[in-house]
């Protein structure tokens, strides 16, 4: 049930695979939620420009079910980012959305 949605304005990043699962354990981490239900999008290449420039930046988002943790999970988010894209966080905006259970569709049904 948690979501997380990484837009990047870099065409390429060096181990996407990498990345995707260290996404993926830091989300369940993070949420106290089963990786099981974790999903993690990773979208490069995608136009961007933050603060009136085009140098490197990203959009993240983060849904869940609650267990949502913003300045922990912001810092924490932002460090991995950093470390796989060289983004610094000052160009990393974070969006959180705590979505109720009968909004969540997963399995042909919802969790609430």
């Amino acid at each position: 049930m948690p979501l997380i949605n990484v837009h990047i304005s870099q065409t390429e990043i060096a181990d996407s695979k990498t990345l995707l699962k260290q996404l993926s354990s830091e989300i369940s981490s993070l949420t106290g939620k089963p990786e099981q239900y974790v999903m993690c999008l990773l979208q490069t290449g995608v136009p961007m420009s933050f603060a009136g420039s085009n140098d490197p930046c990203c959009y993240i988002e983060v849904k869940s079910i609650g267990a949502l943790q913003p300045p922990k999970m912001s810092e924490s988010l932002c460090k991995l980012i950093h470390e796989n894209t060289g983004i610094p966080s000052d160009r990393i905006y974070i969006g959180f959305e705590d979505v109720p259970a009968n909004k969540w569709g997963y399995n042909g049904q919802t969790f609430g």
